[in-house]
């Protein structure tokens, strides 16, 4: 359970509730929720009704709750940043230095390409593969390359075989086949399915609480996007990385900017850095994990603009206009 702090006790206006409730009216319907952890104690929580999907599939208006999953989207592709660092620390998978190709045997083929050999899994930890890949398409269509991934027979080759564009870890591209990578390294080393380690090595130890774990056709789950939390599993989470709980030499590591990603945001391993050393797991939709090191604070937010134009702004106006203006920060 968490300790819960009113919000002057944690340091925040005592009006931080009426500022929240400011938010909803000015982005109705408003985040579906909103959990707000700062030194450790829970100082805001609040749960809104709106459309959810399962990987995609609609679920119609729900009226959301402590205990209700909602899809996180690729958030996903953060966790999953956590749980290669949780193998590695038992050397259960590659060093990121070490070659991909080395990794998947069995496309003799694509190793013997030049252009590929260069590959490492660090090129996929920080989504630099040089690889064509277009996610721009809806994701309902086969014209998306992750859609048109989790069609195909092989995962991991249809990413693997993508047409070289450039030199791997030039440039940082968003690539949801880069993360289905890193998870199938992780069930091939661990020798068990992505949930599983999951669910025993990171969410029990946390207290996550519920999940579930989408997989795709071919049986395994969907290190992309497969995830479904609850605000406060989510929290969870960034508490843990906000108190380095998991494995803090590689919390170092995967935190560590290591290309531009756009403006002054940076890549690290699957997830978001600032300049000030906040980091930031995303999804589609608006999902949002916030960790704030200098101000001891972690933000999860749920929404549900899902492919929406201007997705962005309601996590970010959580941020912005209510949480950092609370703290006087």
């Amino acid at each position: 359970m968490w300790r819960q702090a009113d919000p002057e006790e944690a340091g925040f206006a005592p009006d931080l509730a009426d500022r929240f409730d400011a938010l909803v009216r000015k982005y109705p319907p408003g985040p579906h929720g909103v959990v707000v952890v700062r030194h450790g104690a829970l100082v805001l929580e609040r749960y809104g009704s709106g459309p959810d999907f399962s990987w995609g599939t609609p679920l119609g208006t729900v009226d959301f709750g402590p205990d209700t999953l909602h899809d996180v989207r690729s958030v996903t592709k953060s966790v999953v940043g956590l749980l290669y660092g949780l193998a590695l620390a038992d050397g259960l998978v590659p060093d990121p230095a070490e070659p991909l190709l080395a990794q998947f045997p069995e496309y003799p083929d694509l190793a013997a390409d030049p252009a590929r050999a260069r590959l490492t899994v660090g090129h996929a930890l920080t989504m630099t593969l040089g690889l064509r890949w277009d996610e721009s398409a809806p994701y309902t269509s086969p014209e998306n390359d992750e859609i048109g991934m989790e069609l195909a027979p092989d995962r991991a080759r249809f990413v693997l075989e993508r047409p070289v564009v450039e030199e791997p870890g030039r440039r940082w591209h968003y690539s949801g086949g880069a993360a289905a990578l890193v998870g199938a390294l992780i069930a091939r080393g661990t020798g068990r399915p992505l949930a599983d380690f999951a669910r025993t090595e990171l969410f029990e130890p946390l207290g996550v609480g519920p999940f579930e774990w989408t997989e795709g056709a071919d049986g395994s789950a969907s290190a992309a996007s497969g995830l479904r939390l609850t605000p406060r599993g989510m929290a969870r989470i960034g508490q843990a990385v906000l108190g380095r709980e998991v494995v803090p030499g590689w919390l170092g590591e995967m935190l560590r900017p290591r290309v531009p990603a756009w403006d002054e945001v940076s890549y690290g391993y699957l997830w978001y850095v600032d300049p000030d050393g906040s980091a930031t797991a995303m999804g589609n939709g608006g999902q949002r994990i916030f960790v704030v090191p200098r101000l001891d604070l972690v933000v999860a937010v749920t929404a549900g603009d899902y492919d929406g134009a201007e997705q962005g702004a309601l996590p970010l106006a959580v941020m912005e206009d209510v949480v950092l203006p609370a703290l006087g920060a």
